[in-house]
């Protein structure tokens, strides 16, 4: 963390100190529209507050000191960079104490005033990214204090995997910013008369891309047959551990088949297409992943075949997608073939859950038969009871009785498909096998959507 200069704050005479025993404390009078109703509104309007156009950015202590005028504000707060020039005139203690937290680690400054204030979630849309963690060299002259310490919080980045040989409590999950706080408690309440050797790549800052994926040992719990030849696997992480796979993310499946680890792919699941509140996915306790069932797939085979308590092995998670892409969209579409429906399985729920700005989500299900409709009649269930949800299925090999589209995916299904409204914002999203992809996102550029407006899960 960066060097917190030595200043009084609130300042001597500002308005923001707290007033004498038994008096309020004064607020800065805030102009007509900068309530605090009015900034969740702000916030939700899909404007661009961080001046990045949705990117996120890893911050070096030189590049946060220059972003310290009233129109260019940026400060750190436990580690993340959040750009507040847009909450300067919503501030309740005025511009002239948010501008003490100009360009520096405010950290220290905020926890003697605001540290009750839940500033992820309100300063979420302002998010620029993580600080850029720098070595501590004075770590080990400090064993003599950090040994007289009965208890440590930390923060831990949901990308980083964290050993711990001391019992932890799980204080606070922040998902906004990717962050855990945890309680460490001594298991011997005596003097630590040395803080050990630092792990490999300790103290540095690893792209998700750069580093070797971790493993955690699962045990498969359940098995539950959704069609004729794909079923849905409960897998429960080891004792202690938990997974909150963000939504559009996939992990990674690893067993050993005759001495050679095969590995792939899947997007996980909760238990049902609508979950009841606080079930173990949730929780990040559990895993469901829907799998299809290939007579000659070596891994899919295997897994028919696992008995219930077989152990194995899941990495991740990984992905490109995130919630900003959904920032300001009020038309969702899916293009979905097979199994690649699992990505949208969940991002179905946020829309419909979590996801008010989004008037309309529809659903463009290809299958080969009937038979073949992943949670059909979930689907169909959800959709006679929400007004906003859309499901439309299309068979490649229908029965004479099928009374819904046939064939394949073509402009014309598409153009009456993928409505515009006016003053809409659309996104579509694809998952599928390769050529379906491929063909229907060729088949949406046509239709003039921009590369911004087309989301591409990998089946």
């Amino acid at each position: 963390m960066l060097n917190v200069p030595s200043q009084s704050f609130p300042a001597a005479g500002s308005q923001q100190r707290v007033a004498p025993t038994g008096q309020s404390r004064n607020k800065v009078a805030l102009k007509p529209g900068h309530s605090l109703l009015d900034w969740i509104r702000l916030t939700k309007s899909g404007r661009d507050l961080t001046g990045l156009r949705g990117r996120l950015i890893e911050v070096t202590e030189e590049e946060l000191k220059k972003h310290n005028t009233r129109n260019d504000c940026w400060t750190c707060i436990r580690g993340m960079v959040y750009n507040v020039s847009a909450y300067m005139d919503f501030h309740p203690g005025g511009e002239e104490e948010l501008m003490r937290a100009a360009g520096i680690d405010s950290t220290d400054l905020f926890d003697q005033v605001h540290r009750w204030v839940n500033y992820e979630s309100m300063l979420k849309e302002c998010l620029v990214g993580r600080m850029a963690v720098k070595p501590n060299p004075a770590l080990q002259g400090s064993v003599n204090s950090l040994g007289n310490r009965k208890q440590f919080i930390i923060y831990v980045s949901h990308s980083k995997e964290v050993f711990l040989c001391c019992p932890v409590l799980i204080v606070q999950t922040a998902h906004s910013v990717g962050k855990v706080q945890v309680c460490l408690h001594k298991s011997v309440k005596d003097k630590w008369t040395k803080v050990g050797q630092p792990l490999e790549h300790h103290d540095t800052f690893i792209q998700c891309k750069d580093r070797e994926l971790f493993y955690r040992e699962c045990v498969l719990v359940s098995k539950t047959d959704i069609t004729h030849d794909t079923q849905v696997l409960r897998l429960q992480l080891p004792p202690g551990s938990y997974m909150q796979v963000p939504v559009g993310r996939h992990v990674y499946l690893k067993t050993s088949l005759q001495g050679t680890d095969v590995v792939k792919p899947y997007t996980p699941v909760d238990q049902k297409l609508i979950p009841p509140s606080q079930c173990s996915a949730e929780m990040g306790s559990d895993l469901h992943l829907m799998i299809k069932i290939y007579p000659d797939g070596l891994l899919t085979s295997h897994l028919a075949n696992l008995p219930i308590g077989s152990s194995l092995s899941v990495g991740g998670p990984e992905g490109s997608f995130t919630m900003r892409i959904l920032r300001d969209v009020t038309h969702l579409y899916m293009l979905a073939a097979g199994t690649g429906f699992t990505p949208m399985a969940r991002l179905i729920r946020l829309a419909l859950q979590d996801l008010t700005s989004i008037r309309k989500t529809k659903l463009m299900f290809f299958n080969r038969q009937e038979r073949d409709i992943l949670w059909c009649s979930q689907l169909d269930e959800l959709c006679s009871k929400e007004e906003r949800f859309e499901v439309e299925y299309v068979l490649s090999e229908p029965t004479d009785s099928w009374e819904g589209r046939r064939g394949r995916i073509d402009a014309c299904m598409l153009q009456n498909f993928l409505e515009r409204p006016e003053d809409s914002k659309c996104l579509v999203c694809v998952c599928g096998p390769t050529g379906f992809t491929e063909l229907a996102v060729q088949l949406v550029r046509q239709l003039d959507f921009s590369e911004e407006e087309i989301q591409i899960f990998q089946g």
